[in-house]
């Protein structure tokens, strides 16, 4: 029983672990409410932080939680185009978009707009979305069905919406059975549409046309979440103040939102993180 691997790991010497395995509703939930447990990490979705806090809180333990994020990139008429490309397909798509830390929401200055999108379009058809163990596959398939109708739902909730579906978005069929969908661009959005609200966790970003550096710098600000963000400038000027005034745990600049490094924090603000920073000696001291 779970309740006895919980006794058993607090009675284990120093340095010694316990591993547990099973679905969270059973196996998070017994691990969360023992008292046995005096500190408990999670990565996950918002909701359940928050309810993993709470109750956290309530018995005195220590909790770290990383949560959702809606991780803007910004992309001025300065920005180096072909590098701004790369970093929004690398920072959007790689790992099928399943990252916390993606690039979800692409702002983009009205001079380079056309461009920016057109290329990345470009180099989107070009991706190969494929087995993930596979030589020559650039993106994986979807984690589930579940995940699939997610991305599928948020696709269409955007056109609805008044978004233009530029590229993918299809769901695609492979040798190796799988949940395949090609990454899709919507254009034509703004920051009041759900699909720029909410996350989605999965191969899809969309375009907010902004008329200038300040506007850009209100619309990646305005969002319940606070994990990631970046910016594509050649400016010094514009990316030293984007990351003092970025309301995001961490500032990329002309590098794609989901890197890290591992020595450094690792955390975001508002609603996309609690407690102490992952990684490096913020880490090392909650454990």
């Amino acid at each position: 029983a779970l309740s006895e691997i919980i006794v058993r790991a607090g009675q284990l010497p120093p340095g010694t672990f316990n591993l547990v395995m099973g679905p969270g509703s059973k196996v998070g939930q017994a691990l969360v409410s023992s008292h046995k447990v005096r500190a408990l990490s999670f990565t996950g979705s918002t909701g359940t932080g928050r309810s993993i806090g709470l109750t956290c809180m309530e018995r005195g333990a220590k909790v770290q939680l990383e949560m959702g994020g809606k991780n803007p990139l910004v992309v001025l008429n300065d920005a180096d185009l072909d590098l701004a490309v790369t970093v929004a397909l690398q920072g959007s798509f790689y790992s099928t978009g399943q990252r916390c830390t993606a690039s979800s929401r692409l702002i983009v200055q009205e001079g380079i707009h056309d461009r920016f999108v057109a290329a990345l379009a470009a180099r989107m058809a070009a991706l190969q979305v494929g087995h993930a163990l596979e030589a020559d596959t650039d993106i994986g398939p979807v984690v589930s069905q579940d995940q699939l109708d997610q991305d599928l739902f948020y696709i269409d909730l955007a056109q609805q919406e008044g978004g233009c579906l530029v590229a993918g978005g299809e769901r695609l069929q492979r040798a190796t059975p799988g949940y395949y969908l090609s990454p899709a661009l919507i254009t034509e959005t703004h920051n009041a549409m759900r699909v720029n609200r909410e996350e989605i966790f999965g191969p899809v970003a969309t375009v907010i046309r902004v008329k200038d550096y300040e506007e850009a710098l209100i619309t990646a600000n305005d969002t319940p979440f606070g994990l990631s963000s970046g910016i594509c400038t050649t400016s010094l000027k514009h990316a030293t103040d984007f990351k003092r005034r970025s309301t995001a745990g961490m500032v990329m600049v002309n590098v794609p939102t989901a890197g890290v490094d591992y020595h450094a924090p690792f955390g975001g603000r508002k609603a996309s993180s609690y407690g102490p920073r992952e990684q490096g000696t913020y880490a090392r001291e909650f454990y």
